[in-house]
């Protein structure tokens, strides 16, 4: 067994391209490997900067043989009295055997001739020779290029390439590169590093890899840590225990992590300083000018209560960063101190910003979002927040706000785009309605509207925070909706990937608000309201507000279905309580109702209870199609009549509806675990109705009779479906 290793040697790559290329890497040789049976060991594949590296373990010498059967023509066309004809002698020779060698064997359709062909396997080296050029053409990522006179494209030009069958150099070249790259065993080791290493020859010309075996432990020696998941240990721990020192929090997102592992090969952690002055600018304008734009880690003091209206930084963050550097301990002074210039440079700027935009009332800056165009066809920003008002004093009456929380949150909206003039905001996109808030604060505005601004963008995506206060939240759903409106009168909708407004973004923000707060919001008769509203303020559109409302309908309950779905509930549970079979009223007349019932559904299956529910109302629904009692018919009176019962189960079954039609037809989500409880309760004897002795035949001769327990079987639909489509639920 060998060990096979491959290095692709580059310029500096992407950060996000050196972790991307690994799983798509790993995916391809797992793929080849089988395909042309060469039996191997672990797979590992890692990255650097400056290199990605795979390195296959146990791997044979050579492919296996291969032995298979190859069918031919009938054996009648075959074989003429005996002997090969054309056809038979034909087929051998494609085969590589001799006519002679040909078996005759019976198959379904008769007996055909076969031929055992046995492929010896090829060596490994030249297997691995042919797969080499398509791995590395078949990896993908954003901003490819071309280089030089070639024709190769790659994430960032290749300088070398490195091929081991243990100690053996693979020939491989690589077509279309200038300079032409040919595999050896010469790799390169970290830029700053040029003594003389262990086993290899470092400096200027590279390193020189003796053995696939040995790689990493060469390239540690000439200054570069070439596992990845090694290098991100080094660094974690390292801020860890820097950050523990000082009695801080640091501020590194998982995003930011992931890109200082893939920024450095040789991970050194620094302690620069921030100015003191410089705490007087909002703990937010700090932490993205250090992570956004210089890659470093802010650190936080340990107890600090962060109040997100903060006007300085002085209560929440140390005068202190961290940074990884891709450097040798000896020029550890000369680093810190350019990373502290440049950081001072970029501070003085925003400091700039800030003292700029103060010097700007935001009622005025407002007017100023007349100047900006927010989409062709839909005005400008100013514009938009004149709809994202109304929008606001629509979901206020809905909801029945308090009369101080519905001032807050009208106040809010009048205000919340102000800051997209702003000087800092311009610079730094991301301080969108944070430096809003701030700005509002600290001119007097109410605290509430402040912060209702600042948390109307939220949650800007997956995995983030919602917005804490009512008015916040309110005005966060007008956003989403006035978005949703515009876009679609606009003609314009999210397909495939192709979603440049962040449609389904906002739809999932608006259910997620919903459910974040507990409030029952009827998006129907909102979107209705809205839709008839938007055909006026935009006749250029031809706005019909019927279908408006019915895609937008659509849309959200394609959001509502994917959000229970990533919460990891069974698809078929979602799609009985939300799926295209539900009507839209039922769904979005309260999205909170659905997600309730969906969760309710997983509970009756999580005990037992679902499957056996299941099979009787699916069985009693496809039997009711047969009659004609109407879907909104809930209670027994007038539909079913006693005195035609003929079997103990019939009665039974009556009982059972009886006791849940006043929970079927009663209001309050407090209903449907009365209703889930009363069906599982009830199960028993609505499956003696079916099965046993005191079953019934339901499609009896007499008219009377049939009709009488079809309108039970109907009954049992329609209260069933209150609590959702069971004939979707999956056995």
């Amino acid at each position: 067994m060998s060990t096979f290793l491959l290095e692709i040697g580059t310029e500096e790559l992407p950060a996000d391209f050196a972790r991307l290329a690994l799983p798509q890497l790993e995916v391809l040789v797992h793929r080849d490997l089988a395909e042309r049976r060469l039996s191997h060991g672990q797979i590992t594949v890692t990255s650097t900067p400056r290199r990605i590296a795979l390195l296959v373990a146990d791997l044979a010498s050579s492919a296996a043989d291969l032995e298979e059967d190859r069918k031919g023509p009938p054996a009648a066309q075959a074989l003429k009295d005996g002997v090969p004809t054309p056809a038979a002698i034909g087929f051998a020779k494609r085969c590589g055997i001799e006519a002679s060698a040909l078996e005759v064997r019976d198959t379904a359709k008769g007996p055909f001739v076969f031929a055992r062909v046995r492929e010896p396997g090829l060596p490994a080296a030249e297997l691995l020779a042919a797969c080499i050029p398509p791995w590395i053409a078949g990896l993908q990522g954003r901003r490819f290029m071309r280089w030089a006179e070639g024709e190769s494209r790659f994430s960032r030009p290749v300088r070398w390439l490195v091929a081991l069958l243990d100690g053996a150099v693979i020939p491989v070249t690589l077509a279309g590169s200038d300079p032409q790259v040919s595999a050896g065993r010469l790799s390169r080791g970290h830029r700053q590093h040029g003594a003389q290493a262990g086993g290899g020859t470092t400096g200027a010309t590279g390193v020189s890899i003796a053995t696939a075996s040995a790689y990493a432990e060469t390239l540690a020696a000439a200054g570069v840590e070439v596992d990845r998941q090694r290098r991100a240990a080094t660094i974690r721990s390292a801020v860890e225990t820097a950050a523990a020192a000082l009695q801080a929090r640091p501020d590194l997102p998982q995003e930011l992590f992931d890109e200082l592992t893939d920024l450095v090969e040789a991970p050194l952690l620094i302690e620069g300083a921030v100015p003191e002055a410089y705490l007087a600018l909002p703990a937010e304008v700090l932490s993205t000018v250090m992570r956004a734009h210089q890659r470093y880690i802010p650190l936080y003091r340990q107890q600090a209560q962060i109040d997100p209206l903060a006007l300085d930084a002085r209560a929440s963050l140390l005068p202190t960063f961290l940074c990884i550097a891709n450097s040798l301990p000896a020029a550890t002074a000369t680093v810190r101190r350019g990373n502290e210039r440049v950081l001072k440079a970029r501070l003085a700027d925003a400091e700039f910003f800030v003292a700029a935009d103060r010097a700007v009332a935001s009622i005025d800056r407002r007017d100023q979002l007349a100047r900006v165009t927010f989409a062709e066809g839909l005005g400008s920003l100013l514009n938009r927040v004149e709809r994202l008002e109304w929008c606001t004093d629509g979901v206020v009456e809905q909801l029945g706000l308090g009369a101080q929380d519905a001032a807050h949150a009208r106040r809010a909206a009048h205000l919340c785009k102000h800051d997209l003039v702003s000087q800092m905001v311009g610079e730094f996109p991301e301080l969108q309605g944070v430096m809003g808030g701030k700005y509002l604060l600290a001119e007097g505005e109410a605290r509430p509207v402040a912060l209702a601004v600042l948390e109307h963008y939220l949650p800007r995506g997956a995995g983030d925070g919602l917005p804490s206060s009512k008015a916040g939240a309110v005005v966060a759903l007008a956003e989403r909706l006035e978005l949703l409106l515009s876009i679609y009168a606009k003609g314009e909708r999210p397909s495939g990937s192709s979603d440049p407004y962040a449609l389904r973004r906002a739809g999932n923000g608006l259910l997620q608000i919903l459910w974040h707060q507990g409030w029952r919001l009827d998006l129907v008769t909102l979107l209705q309201r809205s839709c008839a509203h938007w055909a006026e303020l935009l006749p250029a559109f031809q706005v019909d507000p019927i279908a408006l409302a019915a895609d937008l309908g659509e849309f959200l309950r394609q959001r509502l279905v994917s959000l229970l779905e990533e919460e990891g509930l069974p698809a078929d549970l979602v799609q009985a309580v939300a799926g295209e079979g539900v009507s839209l009223p039922r769904v979005l007349a309260d999205p909170a109702e659905a997600r309730q019932r969906a969760k309710l559904l997983v509970a009756l299956r999580a005990n037992g209870q679902l499957a056996a529910l299941q099979a009787v109302v699916t069985r009693a629904a496809r039997l009711a199609a047969k009659g004609d009692l109407a879907a909104d018919v809930l209670s027994p009176l007038g539909v079913v009549s006693p005195d035609l019962f003929e079997k103990s189960s019939e009665a039974a079954m009556l009982t059972v509806l009886q006791h849940l039609e006043p929970i079927a037809s009663g209001k309050g989500t407090e209903r449907y675990q009365d209703l889930a409880d009363g069906l599982a309760q009830g199960a028993a004897a609505l499956a003696a109705f079916f099965d046993g002795d005191g079953s019934v035949l339901v499609m009896v001769e007499d008219p009377a009779v049939r009709r009488n327990r079809l309108n039970l079987l109907g009954l049992l639909r329609n209260q069933a479906s209150v609590l959702a489509e069971f004939e979707r639920i999956n056995g």
